[in-house]
């Protein structure tokens, strides 16, 4: 049986773990609290086939690797993934972005570096970068209905964005398709936020909250940083290698598909 170790069974993580149990995998999770228990997480590394980790780096350095580095490296699962992010890129003033961009030179230089320490791991390592991750229970008609969505007066800002299922899909397909490294996944339409806000609004039947300026709008300093950055994710390696296309392909099916559950 195909047996699936999971690091940080979080939003997305565990969106992978009920469709890989459904597939017929056997599932097992480390949360950070069990990261701890040494013996316990060897023991979890030698019987998995597929190994994923969605933990974020912390300080400066990721806590998977730090405590399991060695035992992961050496491991034999025949699949091992890490859920980066598209942050690493930093800010390309809109342009558009592959695997090959160069990374760690933006804010999030930790995950960067983990990013990196991840795709140098072991030879079967898939790196997942990952733009805003949105779904059910996650998402601008989330943020809309409880009052807490922003319209920013930001001319020419754009970013990407995926549904979580399109993130299982591709991650999923990982298993059997494709070779080792890196692979951004996106949909096709990068937008800015305000439209998104704007598409959640109308399907709401709300009016959108009012554009205002950053220091208007009262962002928390991790807010704030999110729209210091501005760019667009290319996908085209994961369709290629991966067979994978995006069900979802743009921010109005993937709320159309949420505000009809």
């Amino acid at each position: 049986m195909r047996h699936l170790l999971v690091f940080g069974p979080g939003y997305t993580a565990s969106h992978i773990i009920a469709t890989a149990q459904a597939g017929g995998f056997a599932t097992e999770t480390i949360d950070r609290v069990r990261l701890a228990e040494d013996d316990t997480v060897a023991a979890a590394i030698r019987r998995a086939t597929h190994i994923l980790s969605s933990v974020p780096p912390e300080g400066d350095g990721d806590p998977v690797l730090k405590r399991h580095g060695a035992a992961l490296a050496e491991c034999r699962a025949g699949w091992i993934g890490y859920l980066s992010s598209t942050g690493v890129y930093g800010d390309t003033g809109g342009a558009w972005v592959d695997e090959g961009a160069p990374v760690g030179t933006g804010r999030r230089g930790a995950r960067a570096a983990a990013d990196l320490a991840w795709g140098a791991l072991h030879p079967e390592v898939r790196v997942f970068r990952l733009p805003g991750i949105y779904g059910p229970g996650r998402s601008p008609l989330d943020r809309v209905a409880a009052g807490q969505a922003h319209r920013i007066d930001l001319p020419g800002q754009v970013f990407s964005r995926i549904h979580v299922e399109d993130i299982v899909a591709a991650v999923l397909a990982s298993f059997d398709r494709g070779s080792p490294g890196t692979y951004n996944l996106a949909d096709d339409c990068p937008v800015s936020q305000n439209r998104v806000i704007e598409a959640a609004s109308a399907l709401l039947g709300r009016d959108p909250p009012p554009l205002r300026t950053l220091d208007e709008a009262g962002l928390s300093p991790a807010a704030r940083a999110f729209y210091s950055e501005n760019r667009r994710v290319a996908n085209g390696k994961a369709k290629r290698l991966l067979g994978w296309a995006p069900l979802y392909p743009d921010f109005r099916a993937g709320l159309r598909a949420l505000s009809a559950k």
